[in-house]
C-alpha cells in the first residue's frame, strides 16, 4: 500500500505483513545445493536499544534483539550447519557488543557449527569484538579493522556558561552523583574514577581478543590493542585476521570447514524484504521512504536507521566500543 506524503515522497506501509510480529521467513541468498549456512549480519551501530519511530513511523528493532531472534529461528532448523557472520560496523555500546558476541558464541557451541566472519568496509571496536566469536576471521582487501579500545565521551560547557552569565545550580546527594556533568570540569578524582572503568572495559576487550585470536600472545594483544585502526594487510600481518578475501571466498571457507563441496546460504527476514544475494542488507521493520530526505526505497530506511541509532546511542552517557573519529574528545 502506497500513501502520498507530499514533498517527502511516498511511504510504503506493510499492512498485511504483520510488521514486527510477523514470523521470519527463509530466503535463499546463494548456492543451489549442500547444507545450509546462515547469513547473519552485524551492520551499523551496535546498540541494545530499539530505534524509536520518527514522525513518519520509521524505526527499527535493536541489533541485539534482531541477532537473538535470527539465531533462535536458526535453532529450529537442524539443516543449518554453519554461520557466515557479515560485519560492517564501527562498534557501539560495550554491553550490546558483549551481548551479540555472547549470543553468537553460544549458538556456535550449542550446535557445534563453524562460524566464519567476513569483515567489510569497517569492523572496528565493537564490530571487531563481535568477530571474536568466529572460528575464522577474513577481511575484505579494503577493510578497516581494529580500534581495540574504549571511549567515554563528555563535553564541558563551563567556560561558555560563564561568558553567558549562566550558573549551574545542580544539587546532588552523593559526592560523585553528577560525575561527567557538562556544566563543570571534572575533578582529578572523578577523572581517575572514570578512567578506572574505561581500563576495566578495555581489559575485558583484550580478554575477548585473547580468546578469539589464540595465535597471539597476551603481550602481542596488548601491543595491538591501543585503539589504532589497521588496513586489511596490516591486520593480517599483526595476526588480527586469518585471511583477506571476498564474501564468496568466505562461503568457500565455510564449506571447507563443514567438509562439503558447496553450501546454500540462507537468511531470515520479514515478509516483503527477501534478500537475493550476499550483499543485500536486511530492511528495518518500518515504513520505507522513497524519494525523500533519506534517498530511495532500498537505502532510505537503512540510512535513517544508522543515523538514528547513533543519535540515540549518544543521547545518553555510556562507555562505548566505538570508532567514530568525529566523537574523539580530549585525551
Amino acid at each position: 500500500m502506497l500513501l502520498s506524503a507530499g514533498s517527502v515522497g511516498c511511504i510504503s506501509v506493510d499492512v498485511l505483513g504483520g510488521g514486527a510480529n510477523a514470523p521470519l521467513e527463509e530466503s535463499l541468498v546463494s548456492g543451489t545445493g549442500g547444507p545450509k549456512v546462515l547469513l547473519l549480519e552485524v551492520d551499523g551501530v551496535i546498540s541494545g536499544a530499539d530505534v524509536a519511530p520518527n514522525f513518519l513511523g520509521l524505526g527499527a528493532t535493536s541489533m541485539v534483539g534482531r541477532v537473538r531472534e535470527v539465531l533462535d529461528r536458526a535453532r529450529e532448523d537442524e539443516e543449518v550447519k554453519g554461520v557466515l557472520l557479515r560485519i560492517d560496523s564501527p562498534g557501539g555500546t560495550a554491553t550490546a557488543s558483549e551481548q551479540i558476541y555472547t549470543e553468537i558464541a553460544r549458538f556456535r557451541d550449542e550446535r557445534g557449527v563453524p562460524v566464519v566472519a567476513q569483515l567489510l568496509t569497517t569492523a572496528a571496536s565493537g564490530g571487531y569484538y563481535v568477530a571474536m566469536a568466529a572460528d575464522q576471521v577474513q577481511a575484505h582487501p579494503t577493510s578497516v579493522v581494529g580500534s581495540i579500545g574504549v571511549i567515554f565521551t563528555s563535553m564541558n560547557f563551563a567556560g561558555l556558561m560563564e561568558k553567558l552569565g549562566i550558573e549551574d545550580q545542580t544539587i546532588t546527594g552523593g559526592e560523585f552523583k553528577d560525575i561527567g556533568s557538562p556544566f563543570r570540569k571534572l575533578t582529578g578524582e572523578e577523572r581517575a574514577q572514570l578512567q578506572s572503568i574505561v581500563d576495566d572495559l578495555h581489559g575485558r576487550f583484550k580478554e575477548i581478543v585473547d580468546l578469539g585470536r589464540p595465535g597471539l600472545t597476551t603481550e602481542e594483544v596488548d601491543a595491538v590493542a591501543n585503539g589504532r585502526i589497521y588496513s586489511a594487510p596490516q591486520a593480517l600481518e599483526g595476526g588480527l585476521i586469518d585471511s583477506i578475501g571476498t564474501l564468496d571466498d568466505a562461503v568457500k571457507v565455510l564449506a571447507d570447514r563443514i567438509g562439503v563441496p558447496s553450501v546454500q546460504v540462507v537468511a531470515y527476514d520479514r515478509r516483503g524484504s527477501p534478500r537475493r544475494n550476499l550483499y543485500m542488507r536486511s530492511q528495518p521493520v518500518a515504513p520505507r521512504v522513497a524519494g525523500g530526505a533519506w534517498g530511495g526505497v532500498e537505502g532510505g530506511a537503512a540510512e535513517y536507521g544508522a543515523m538514528a541509532a547513533l543519535e540515540q546511542l549518544l543521547a545518553r552517557p555510556g562507555f562505548h566500543y566505538l570508532w567514530w573519529p568525529g566523537l574523539m574528545g580530549q585525551r
